[in-house]
């Protein structure tokens, strides 16, 4: 189930530990997609924090919030590019994005299958994409108090195979939010260096998030089913032997039992 947006709000833009989180997020974002003049960059679920530093570079910039979880206007004192949508039905042409980030998006969504085909549909032929999801083995997933403890958090793996099977080639990843998820002066100042040294030692095993780089196959592979079927059919006899011709049978003469009648 979706966060709320103001929920969502609060925590990014009103909190010491959104704020940290917020630039952590960002700054790996940035080191995998630096701004383009010319392209259409969009995000879905609540992209917001994570889409400012192209607003000046990009030909467009929209934020796709979901109706479960409400809109907000954003960015402030500047035209509104925030609008809200269906889940699976969002108000864009296909093929026009060249740039698509998922952050709070998919492992809240409760019709994940879906949400992927609106990605793939949306993406320009090569366009890629960002899917940001809360990391299973990291400390952010196991925190409540944090939009990263809600939804189901993911592996490598396991998010990766799912990318796959709906027509995305895995290409990057990496790993965000070190830090502990703690709100404390100690964590909050040494939060910088913990990123730091988090990304040279391990990118994907202990960061609260995981970051993986997508981009859209247009010539999906082909997946066993009917097409496969009739190509290669289904023979349920071969490899047996072929039965052998048996000689025909004598008929045999029907004889009745004789009745004895009494003399």
């Amino acid at each position: 189930m979706h966060l709320d947006v103001l929920d969502l709000r609060n925590f990014y833009y009103r909190t010491q530990l959104g704020r940290a989180a917020q630039r952590a997020v960002r700054d790996q974002v940035l080191a995998l997609w630096p701004p383009e003049a010319g392209l259409t960059v969009a995000g879905f679920g609540f992209a917001v924090p994570l889409l400012r530093p192209y607003v000046d570079e990009a030909r467009r910039v929209i934020a796709l919030m979901p109706g479960q979880q409400g809109v907000m206007p954003w960015p402030t004192g500047a035209p509104n590019m925030s609008v809200l949508c269906e889940e699976t039905l969002w108000p864009l042409e296909a093929e026009r994005v060249d740039r698509l980030i998922v952050l709070h998006g998919l492992e809240t969504s409760e019709h994940s299958e879906a949400l992927l085909r609106e990605c793939w549909r949306v993406l320009a032929p090569q366009g890629k994409a960002l899917f940001i999801v809360p990391n299973r083995g990291g400390l952010w997933a196991r925190r409540d108090g944090t939009p990263f403890g809600y939804g189901r958090p993911y592996s490598l793996s396991q998010l990766e195979a799912q990318l796959t099977r709906h027509d995305f080639a895995p290409e990057r990843h990496a790993g965000a939010l070190f830090q502990p998820p703690s709100g404390a002066r100690f964590w909050l100042k040494t939060g910088p260096v913990l990123e730091r040294l988090g990304r040279n030692i391990s990118g994907t095993v202990t960061g609260g998030v995981l970051i993986v780089e997508a981009e859209k196959v247009t010539e999906p592979t082909p997946r066993p089913g009917l097409p496969e079927a009739v190509t290669r059919p289904l023979r349920i006899l071969d490899g047996l032997k072929s039965p052998e011709a048996k000689p025909a049978r004598t008929p045999v003469a029907n004889f009745q039992r004789k009745r004895s009648h009494p003399g």
